[in-house]
């Protein structure tokens, strides 16, 4: 969400970002909200002239009174009255104009950094870096959940007898990993810095809209019958309500966090929840990192967020890349995304396994997150999120990565003291 004032100020820089993000559609919204804040201001002017004439000749009317001028008295009593009921009709309309227009600003996309390349859609995204050298081993790997369940680890089966398509249970030595890999991975951000955080799973509606656009929110979110709560798709929604309505001293910032969260999402569209693997399903867990800085240090902290990624996948051995999202593939409240991809040697390319995005000022608006600086001033924060790891996902790149010859899996040192000291898993079939 952008500033009023910038879009008033700036329509055409407003016009070509739209542009950049081929949504020509909303292209006319911007002139609408540009006349509805013309006349919203209109409203608010006339109302205070309104009031302080109101004032004014009721003040009048004693004095007429006074001085037994009870004509005059009462054409400024019917002068009032004439003001009094202009005013009700003013402040009756400005509410709705208010809302007018935040509807529209909510759907009018945020500013792309000058950096972002631009593209229509995910085929045009970019890649930056790779790091660590992809392999393909002289042997077969199988399909991720049949490598699963060679451990009697994945039970798709039971779980759509109890939940339907898209839940598993997860068993045994896979299900241990699973543990394993997030409790590494909270271990490994608390050593960077970031205080651990258990966030809450359920979200309300004003949480909601302030941190998604409303596409994401329709595409994503469960709603819960009867309550204005949602089940989260990802935990950085609730860890960057906890600012909301805040007023943070900014000596205080930045503000790092990283939580865990179980994630429930629709997965509404044409990708659909992936009927065999583990892949794209409707619950999954998550670590996930969020920061809430000063806006001239975001960029910087979006440049370390995707580094720990990388770093957290390197020391398991596992190649990835970073790959620059364009700005057709920008959510609306985006400034900047990169995408963190595994090797995946059965497949031989790369598949995403988390995401990093700079938001700007855009959810701190919609959230009213406000910073105060030493000398009494507030402004708007910058957040910034980020996947630090999310099985399964995580797991098809780990157990592809260190599948052995064999049919066994190499655990890397670094998670051994999380699978009670083992060096590999052996297949039970």
């Amino acid at each position: 969400m952008i500033d009023i004032k910038f879009l008033r100020e700036n329509p055409d820089a407003v016009k070509d970002n739209i542009k950049k993000k081929f949504q020509d559609k909303k292209l006319p919204l911007v002139d609408e909200v540009i006349e509805l804040d013309k006349k919203r201001r209109e409203t608010l002017q006339r109302a205070e002239t309104l009031r302080a004439d109101k004032n004014r000749i009721s003040k009048e009317i004693g004095g007429f009174m006074a001085k037994g001028q009870k004509d005059e008295a009462e054409k400024a009593k019917v002068q009032v009255a004439a003001f009094s009921k202009e005013l009700a009709e003013l402040e009756a309309q400005e509410p709705v104009l208010d809302e007018k227009i935040n509807k529209i600003m909510m759907t009018i996309p945020n500013i792309i950094d000058s950096s972002v390349p631009i593209g229509k859609n995910d085929t045009e995204n970019v890649e930056v870096t790779r790091y660590g050298e992809p392999v393909v081993p002289d042997f077969e790997i199988p399909y991720h959940a049949d490598i699963m369940k060679s451990f009697d680890g994945l039970d798709k089966e039971s779980a759509g007898r109890v939940a339907g398509e898209g839940f598993y249970y997860l068993m045994g030595d896979i299900a241990r990993l699973h543990s394993a890999v997030i409790s590494y991975a909270r271990d490994f951000m608390i050593d960077r810095g970031f205080t651990y955080c258990v966030p809450p799973f359920m979200i309300r509606s004003n949480v909601v809209t302030g941190v998604m656009s409303f596409e994401e929110m329709d595409a994503m979110m469960y709603k819960i019958e009867g309550e204005d709560l949602y089940l989260i798709g990802t935990s950085e929604h609730s860890m960057i309500g906890k600012f909301i309505d805040t007023i943070i001293d900014e000596e205080t910032l930045p503000r790092t966090l990283t939580s865990y969260s179980p994630c429930f999402r629709k997965e509404k569209g044409a990708h659909g929840v992936e009927e065999r693997g583990v892949y794209r399903i409707h619950q999954f867990e998550k670590q996930e990192m969020i920061v809430v800085c000063k806006p001239e240090d975001s960029a910087m902290w979006f440049d370390k967020l995707w580094q720990n990624t990388v770093d957290l996948f390197r020391s398991m051995d596992i190649p990835v890349r970073t790959l620059e999202c364009c700005s057709g593939d920008l959510a609306d409240l985006k400034v900047k995304s990169f995408d963190v991809e595994a090797w995946s040697p059965r497949q031989n390319k790369y598949f995403e396994v988390g995401s990093c995005s700079n938001l700007g000022d855009a959810q701190a608006r919609r959230l009213k997150i406000r910073v105060k600086s030493k000398d009494g001033k507030k402004y708007f924060a910058h957040t910034l999120n980020n996947t630090v790891v999310a099985p399964p996902r995580m797991l098809i790149a780990f157990l592809e990565n260190n599948l052995q010859a064999d049919g066994s899996v190499k655990i890397p040192e670094v998670l051994r003291p999380y699978m009670g000291g083992k060096e590999k898993l052996v297949p039970k079939k």
